[in-house]
């Protein structure tokens, strides 16, 4: 057996990796792959802070993970396009949970439309969230992650990128770009923050079935993207979540750096 294989169990035919003491935070929480990274690390063991915008969404998964799960779960409510929002949900996990030794940075918006016909708040409301609320919420938590790792226990900050960060997407070239600022700003902190044991890394999705894309304005464009998801099969939520999974329950000494998870039709 390999060091990545340490299981506790099977959760709906998926290995459950053993994270138990962990304290993790998951962003964008309420839905899709942010809900299903909290039910997987959950379901490992780990205390977990879940934190969105739909406090009723995050207080109902918080309810079903507290039967299921051994440990603690927090729902915290914000909306991280703020610029107060990271710290001031990082100061009411750690009171209530600990220090943070597991970050999954996964808030983030698509809102797709021509260049010369986009609405600019869309593109605004993109750099917010995707750029700028993944910067805060690093940093709320990167003192947290330094201590676990001067420790010697695993310390984590996984951002939730994209394939897009670089590929080429026709009248999606803003979405594209806060995707490519992340892959790159991940990069950077890796060589940042590495060297004192720190685990950042990039998780980089194809086409996924999530209610991503759904507040789009422009009709066109969601036509589009649920034509792309339909004419392959596409990933799930749970896929990436068990990606993250993975990533975080290798050794302390190895880091899953980049990790591409598309659709095989997707090529």
């Amino acid at each position: 057996m390999n060091s990545f294989s340490h299981v506790t169990g099977t959760d709906g035919g998926r290995h459950v990796r053993d994270l138990t003491g962990r304290v993790a935070v998951v962003t964008g929480a309420s839905s899709g792959i942010g809900a299903a990274t909290a039910r997987r690390l959950a379901a490992g063991g780990a205390a977990v802070a879940l934190v969105g915008r739909r406090e009723d969404r995050l207080t109902a998964l918080a309810d079903q993970l507290r039967h299921t799960s051994p440990g603690d779960v927090l729902p915290v409510a914000a909306d991280l396009a703020h610029p107060d929002a990271a710290d001031t949900a990082a100061r009411a996990i750690t009171s209530a949970l600990g220090p943070v030794d597991l970050v999954v940075a996964n808030a983030g918006a698509m809102l797709g439309a021509p260049f010369e016909t986009a609405r600019t708040d869309e593109w605004d409301r993109m750099i917010d969230v995707n750029l700028r609320g993944l910067l805060r919420t690093a940093r709320a938590f990167t003192d947290d992650l330094l201590a676990a790792a001067a420790q010697g226990r695993p310390a984590d900050l996984v951002h939730v990128g994209s394939v897009a960060g670089h590929s080429l997407y026709p009248n999606w070239s803003v979405y594209c770009a806060t995707k490519s600022a992340v892959a790159h700003l991940t990069r950077n902190l890796r060589a940042e923050l590495g060297p004192r044991g720190v685990r950042v890394r990039n998780i980089e999705p194809g086409v996924t079935e999530t209610e991503l894309g759904s507040d789009m304005h422009n009709a066109d464009m969601r036509t589009t993207l649920e034509r792309m998801r339909t004419g392959l099969h596409p990933l799930t939520a749970e896929d990436i979540a068990e990606a993250i999974a993975f990533s975080v329950s290798a050794p302390a000494h190895v880091n899953v750096a980049e990790l591409v998870v598309v659709p095989v039709q997707q090529g």
